[in-house]
């Protein structure tokens, strides 16, 4: 891929749920590229794609028309074993809501991506991130021993230690204490400010997309604004536009 080229580009996307007059327009028309080393934040109202945008961009559901290009591989052209294969070795995920497994410690499942794919742990990055995520002394507790917050920890290094080519985050702090959020979301920003990551997060918070380089606003599955985050209160100046007839 050349160098210059985004890490994700979506071109003329769009996503329709049901048939006839119950049709239902998530995505219409959509195209927007996601720069490597970028943290972009998606935002809108309910019902206005965000969720349906990242689905599609992180291969989890297939745009009805158009196109997605993650590092270099048309999302389109492939089958079904060839598009895990991209999800497992390209693209991170962190959940609202962490999708750990249970009987696993904090480690495992740190280390379960690298597993399901048969590769060994880069021992030196390994180290790198718990200390990243502040985790050395909790990776042999399970979930259940974990608070929230360490949880999402644990979930971001899961996300970070095949070095995708991006990250997905989908409402990342949606569960957590204020706290806890502000971690998290500080640990997002250190993966793209020192390990060149690659970030796109939904979130519903403009004190969370204040932390990304961009938001990106959508309305009835357009993009109504893409601009710098600023502080969150031009952030809210950016939500204002959904007011406006």
């Amino acid at each position: 891929m050349n160098a210059s080229e985004p890490i994700v580009r979506a071109t003329d996307v769009s996503r329709r749920f049901g048939e006839g007059d119950t049709a239902v327009d998530a995505l219409d028309g959509v195209s927007v590229d996601f720069p490597k080393g970028n943290f972009t934040a998606v935002m809108g109202p309910s019902g206005s794609g965000k969720s349906t945008l990242m689905h599609i961009l992180a291969g989890l559901d297939q745009p009805t028309s158009g196109s997605v290009v993650v590092d270099g591989t048309e999302i389109a052209d492939l089958d079904d074993k060839h598009l895990t294969e991209l999800r497992r070795d390209k693209v991170g995920f962190v959940f609202q809501f962490f999708n750990l497994l249970p009987v696993l410690s904090a480690e495992e499942n740190i280390r379960l991506p690298l597993s399901i794919a048969g590769r060994k742990p880069d021992d030196a990055f390994m180290k790198q991130l718990v200390d990243a995520v502040n985790l050395g002394d909790r990776l042999s507790h399970r979930p259940s021993e974990l608070s929230g917050g360490q949880q999402q920890r644990v979930a971001i290094a899961r996300a970070l230690i095949t070095k995708p080519a991006v990250v997905f985050a989908d409402e990342p702090t949606g569960n957590l204490d204020s706290g806890s959020s502000e971690e998290v979301l500080r640990l997002l920003r250190r993966a793209v400010d020192e390990f060149g990551q690659t970030v796109v997060m939904v979130t519903h918070d403009a004190n969370a997309a204040a932390i990304a380089d961009r938001v990106l606003v959508l309305v009835d599955g357009k993009i109504v604004q893409d601009a710098a985050a600023g502080s969150a209160e031009q952030v809210h100046d950016l939500l204002k536009v959904q007011t406006v007839a």
